[in-house]
């Protein structure tokens, strides 16, 4: 690989505006991550998308929000528009644990620093450059724009917010993967049209101070209707989610503040030609210079891996993905990632290793409805829950293919799948002989050839109850999936682990369902590792619990635990085997009056 020059990257400066020959930029991108031009990192890869269509692209990687302003005046004003994310993640999620306190690093800024972003990037850095360039176009998008885009509740302020859209001051926001809304947005400014006349372009959201009805609008309850009442708040996300996960659907209309946010339908999921492009674009996938000799630990986990497509068709009640990328898969072509991996080959530092070869989900690559016309009537969440749909087609041969051409490719001695398998997926019963066969074909590819010694997978829960609400199946297919992930060792005389992930206090989870979580993993030997609490994050259906106390589908009341004691409670149960935590057990289960799960636990 030849030596990199600055100029291979977007640029970041006004000297390296210069040094292109550039007199004007188009598009300015602010984002609170660090610059890697990596097809993981948002910025880079609207920055590129946009860079393919001809225009001066450039991108101002965590400007300091906190002085007189001087890296939104740096590179002055663009011709067309600023684009403003927040960063590949929630920058809440990002900033604090489910028990609001600071995390210790952030993953996406050099060196882990934590004072490199402000809360909420996407309302600060908006209204900064409001302020500055009041007559230039602000749009916003990424995760943390993407699910804010109407009223959503806010576990940080512990509060119903409005449309990010008002705080922020922005004039459009573009909701989950951008590169076609956002190349639509300047292919209408670049024609002269201004920022306020601009169509109905799908995948975004405008705030109108007037509004026209259309046929097939879903008009939401108003913001100030559910501030008064919470099952109104909960009505409106059944509708919000159904709008999301459909093919073809109207916009959704909610009142704010006497005006009117306006969501548009998305794009069709894209076709595998348009999703090779925005990862064949010429990323150089390393950090900006600028970084030289600094640690961003997002990219040390992401450098070697290769993403093969968007979407996820689980619809996990506490997950993003869906209502973000979509639950349709977009899947790249073999040739796409083949090319992708012989880059990643040619990369100095690379010693042979993939770390991922994945997606949202890991193995949904190349899956879709058999019959599209079935899909369009469709707006159920999942594909998969509370059954696999029998429209679905569930074939895993074009991905154990992958792997192995993957593995074939000279340069690589293994790849691995460090993103979340389905086992579901391979355990279900098809009606299809050839399905079944392609799921035990994969389970030994993977299982044998792409496992780091451990496969971490997400059964989530054992209670039944809590499974249903979390939107994920019976702990039953959990342990069909052990047993097939045991003998495969066996077979092979191989040493690996499976690691499980669980969670506490997600909705309809009571302490007693942590006490028996805790007795179901002693008895399949699991000494608990990967867990976690569940965190409210905007627009997702467990959230809408936490916050409404009321399942959107059923309109009826679900506990969830929400005190400081009530969390610590459910989550002592996860490390049971500690005696740090025993007697506290000991005491709680007494409590609840249940010595037969004392004596399962601690026989």
């Amino acid at each position: 690989m030849r030596e990199r020059k600055t100029s291979d990257w977007l640029p970041t400066s006004q000297k390296e505006v210069e040094a292109r020959g550039w007199a004007e930029l188009d598009v300015i991108f602010f984002t609170g991550d660090a610059y890697v031009d990596h097809p993981s990192f948002g910025a880079a890869v609207i920055g590129r998308f946009l860079e393919a269509q001809g225009l001066k692209v450039a991108i101002v990687p965590q400007p300091n929000w906190l002085d007189d302003g001087r890296d939104f005046k740096k590179l002055g004003k663009p011709r067309l528009f600023f684009g403003v994310s927040a960063g590949a993640m929630d920058s809440m999620v990002n900033k604090y644990t489910a028990n609001k306190r600071l995390r210790s690093e952030d993953a996406y800024t050099p060196e882990g620093r934590i004072d490199r972003r402000p809360e909420y990037p996407t309302i600060v850095y908006s209204t900064i450059l409001k302020r500055l360039y009041p007559d230039v176009p602000v749009i916003i998008g990424g995760i943390e724009a993407s699910m804010r885009r109407l009223s959503h509740y806010d576990y940080w302020q512990n509060r119903l917010l409005p449309s990010i859209l008002i705080p922020s001051q922005a004039d459009v926001l573009v909701y989950g993967s951008g590169e076609k809304p956002i190349a639509a947005i300047a292919a209408a400014l670049q024609k002269g049209l201004s920022i306020n006349d601009l169509p109905d372009i799908p995948q975004t959201v405008t705030l109108r101070d007037e509004y026209f009805p259309q046929a097939d609008d879903r008009v939401l309850h108003s913001f100030e209707a559910c501030l008064k009442e919470k099952s109104k708040q909960a009505e409106n996300f059944r509708h919000i989610e159904e709008a999301s996960n459909r093919l073809k659907t109207g916009r959704l209309v909610q009142s704010t503040e006497n005006r009117y946010v306006v969501v548009n339908p998305p794009y069709p999921p894209m076709t595998t030609e348009e999703i090779d492009v925005c990862y064949d674009l010429p990323y150089t996938r390393l950090p900006h210079p600028r970084y030289k000799d600094k640690r961003i630990p997002a990219y040390e986990m992401i450098r070697h891996s290769v993403t093969i497509h968007r979407g996820c068709f689980g619809g996990c009640a506490f997950c993003t993905i869906s209502a973000h990328q979509g639950k349709f898969i977009a899947s790249r072509s073999e040739k796409s990632i083949l090319k992708e991996v012989k880059a990643i080959t040619e990369m100095p530092d690379f010693k042979g290793y993939l770390s991922d070869l994945g997606g949202p989900s890991a193995n949904m690559y190349g899956m879709k409805g058999r019959n599209p016309a079935i899909c369009e009537q469709c707006g159920k969440p999942s594909c998969i829950f509370p059954v696999v749909c029998k429209n679905l087609q569930v074939d895993h041969r074009p991905l154990t293919s992958i792997y192995q051409k993957v593995d074939q490719t000279p340069g690589v001695k293994k790849s691995f799948v460090g993103s979340g398998v389905r086992y579901d997926l391979i355990v279900n019963r098809y009606e299809d002989e050839n399905c079944n066969q392609a799921a035990q074909e994969y389970a030994q590819e993977l299982i044998t050839k792409h496992v780091s010694g451990r496969l971490k997978v997400a059964p989530e829960h054992t209670s039944p109850e809590v499974l249903h609400c979390i939107r994920k199946p019976d702990f039953a297919l959990f342990r069909q999936f052990k047993k097939l992930f045991d003998r495969i060792n066996q077979t092979f005389q191989l040493k690996q682990q499976l690691v499980p992930y669980f969670i506490s206090s997600h909705p309809a989870c009571t302490e007693i369902d942590m006490a028996e979580l805790a007795v179901i993993s002693r008895s399949l030997n699991f000494h608990l590792e990967q867990v976690q609490d569940f965190t409210p994050t905007p627009m997702t259906l467990a959230t809408e619990i936490y916050y409404t106390g009321i399942h959107p589908y059923t309109m009826q009341a679900v506990y969830t635990a929400k005190t400081q004691e009530e969390k610590l409670r459910q989550r002592q149960y996860f490390f049971w085997y500690n005696k740090d935590y025993k007697q506290q057990i000991i005491q709680s289960l007494r409590q609840l009056k249940r010595p037969d799960l004392l004596q399962k636990l601690f026989a």
